[in-house]
């Protein structure tokens, strides 16, 4: 479980801190009508921040050759 752990640990970062991210932004920014397809909803905003997360810090992986 460790090994798992370590070997994705970036991954799992970014996708914690994309899923905060994407709820406060929900939270504080929001959409006022109700019609945006991303921040209309908490589960929305957090699933896409997450992915968000996970893509940023996928950029930061180094390969190992």
């Amino acid at each position: 479980m460790n090994a798992i752990i370590n070997k994705y640990k970036l991954d799992l970062i970014g996708i914690g801190l994309g899923a905060i991210a994407g709820f406060l932004y929900w939270k504080f920014v929001g959409c006022a009508s109700g019609t945006c397809m991303i921040t209309s909803k908490p589960l929305n905003s957090s699933l896409y921040g997450a992915l968000m997360g996970f893509l940023v810090m996928g950029m930061f992986k180094k390969e190992k050759p």
